[in-house]
């Protein structure tokens, strides 16, 4: 089966234009670095200590959001069926909205499909549910190759899915940012949310990881 590339006009039957607005980025990008470099300059700011404060808010802090939108959706279906109906609604439900949290989307992880998500043009990202983008996700090499081929990406990060998986590659834009639902492991019966919540990564919600398995987090 053939992998699915996206559109930028159309995502598996969901059209939308493909207009970004990253007016803003460059902007704050820039205040960002130059902030960075006078602190650090001054020494005020420890530049390694500045990464690992940056890595904990990209993999742990902010992704935390995110996974308890996928633990309840693991374990309540009417959530899940909002979660598919509104997601910006059912997400905000649960106190995470906010500015780069509009608009969005769930795709749904199964047996027989992965979902995997990129911006092709910039970096629109889910930062209310996950927080800030990693480097990677903004480089260049990973927002044409995601599209171009998704499963050597895939496999570079780890994830090996049989070949008749079929992936699909959403483009985010400023009108819509998806989150992936990921499937649920299996022998999680009967977990509370907060224990599913830790087997949920940032890249199993950007579909570069899969969830992890319960003896993951046991070791």
């Amino acid at each position: 089966m053939s992998d699915s590339k996206p559109n930028s006009h159309n995502h598996d039957g969901h059209s939308h234009d493909h207009h970004h607005d990253h007016s803003h980025w460059s902007d704050m990008d820039l205040k960002v670095k130059t902030l960075e470099s006078l602190l650090v300059e001054k020494g005020y700011v420890d530049p390694a200590a500045l990464d690992v404060i940056v890595e904990t808010y990209e993999t742990k802090v902010g992704p935390r959001n995110g996974a308890a939108v996928v633990a309840k959706a693991w374990s309540d279906e009417n959530y899940l069926e909002h979660l598919r109906e509104n997601a910006t609604e059912a997400i905000a439900e649960l106190g995470f909205s906010g500015r780069q949290g509009e608009h969005m989307q769930i795709v749904e992880n199964t047996a027989d499909r992965h979902n995997m998500v990129v911006c092709t043009l910039c970096s629109c990202y889910p930062w209310s549910v996950l927080g800030l983008p990693p480097v990677w996700y903004k480089s260049a090499p990973y927002r044409s190759r995601a599209v171009i081929e998704p499963r050597a990406v895939l496999s570079e990060f780890g994830v090996k899915l049989p070949q008749d998986t079929k992936i699909t590659v959403w483009d985010s834009t400023a009108e819509m940012r998806y989150l992936v639902i990921p499937q649920r492991p299996e022998g999680t019966q009967g977990w509370s949310e907060i224990k599913l919540a830790e087997l949920v990564t940032r890249d199993s919600m950007i579909g570069t990881g899969l969830a992890l398995s319960p003896d993951e987090i046991s070791s």
